[in-house]
């Protein structure tokens, strides 16, 4: 065989292998990446299987979990195309988007029912007030507010152990804005996590622990946890529960979940078909994780908000407590 005989025959050979590679260049996944709230995340995580499953490995949706301030700290600097949040976007994280030229959709996706939860061998409350939790969790109670009988004369004079969400967790923001009356006003002398898997086990071994946590947290451990009603104003003391939530009795710790979508991803035809499984698909398996889901008439409005382009939040970036997903909706979003 001559050396051009050879060099033909490689030519050949390299051009098949070219060919041969096309196809796989085509069929490679696109990606979406998601970061953010631990309480968004079984909702999120349960589509995204779905969604990648219909898709049929065509398109990759990668799941975090690094709370929802530091999700909105990724979102914000353009390192995510969809930011899961507990609470509404707050002025300072606005302000970082909008310097990064970063834009968004706010779309509600879920309810949550902030569960207060106590040891089940704790025999001594079923009952717990708005005003006996802020006495436990206000600022000035760190080092101070130590005993149970400290809060409720009748209680032992036992310690309590405390649990609850990180400080970049919206869990948190949310608790201490319906609790404390302030976001983010919290004692620090307790355990503290954004898994809130750490919480769930901190409490169900601690006797003496009181805690809060996410009601689909809550649930696959009601077996080994004690959930509190919750006595607030001139309501009748109310447990955590997806009936209760939606009759709207259960306040002032019902809450919507969000999902926030950048407008540059928006553009990707992943992203919008993504969004628009979220809120065809999305209800039943919200449900199937334990999640409240909107009305078919709010997930409609979500998605046309998505559709009409109506970028922004409806909150202005200051926390609010009680308010519904048909107000949040008919609100004019601002950036």
């Amino acid at each position: 065989m001559t050396q051009t005989t050879h060099f033909l025959t490689g030519a050949k050979i390299l051009v098949a292998a070219s060919v041969a590679l096309l196809p796989i260049k085509a069929m490679a996944a696109s990606t979406i990446t998601i970061d953010g709230s631990s309480t968004v995340f079984p909702p999120a995580e349960a589509v995204a299987e779905e969604f990648q499953a219909a898709k049929k490995g065509n398109v990759r949706v990668t799941v975090g979990i690094s709370g929802t301030g530091g999700g909105f700290k990724k979102f914000c600097r353009g390192e995510t195309d969809i930011s899961n949040a507990s609470r509404p976007i707050l002025k300072e994280e606005m302000e970082i988007c909008k310097q990064n030229g970063i834009s968004y959709f706010e779309l509600p996706i879920a309810f949550d029912a902030l569960t207060v939860a106590v040891n089940p061998k704790n025999n001594w409350v079923e009952t717990i007030t708005i005003e006996e939790l802020k006495k436990i969790w206000e600022p000035s109670a760190q080092g101070q507010v130590t005993h149970w009988n400290q809060v409720r004369p009748e209680w032992p004079n036992q310690p309590i152990k405390l649990y609850g969400a990180g400080s970049d967790s919206g869990t948190f923001d949310y608790f201490t804005e319906a609790v404390v009356g302030k976001a983010k006003a919290s004692r620090g002398d307790y355990t503290a996590s954004e898994d809130d898997n750490v919480l769930v086990t901190g409490i169900e071994n601690d006797v003496s622990a009181l805690g809060y946590l996410p009601f689909a947290y809550y649930v696959p451990h009601a077996d080994r946890l004690k959930a509190l009603a919750i006595k607030w104003k001139d309501n009748p003391a109310t447990k955590p529960s997806l009936e209760n939530v939606s009759r709207g009795t259960y306040n002032p710790l019902s809450r919507p979940l969000f999902i926030y979508v950048s407008s540059k991803a928006a553009q990707r035809p992943e992203i919008k078909d993504f969004v628009q499984f979220f809120m065809t698909e999305g209800p039943a398996l919200v449900q199937e994780v334990k999640y409240l889901p909107l009305s078919e008439a709010e997930y409609k409005q979500t998605m046309e908000r998505f559709t009409g382009g109506k970028l922004g939040t409806a909150f202005g970036g200051v926390p609010e407590v009680g308010v519904g997903v048909a107000e949040i909706l008919n609100r004019k979003p601002v950036q």
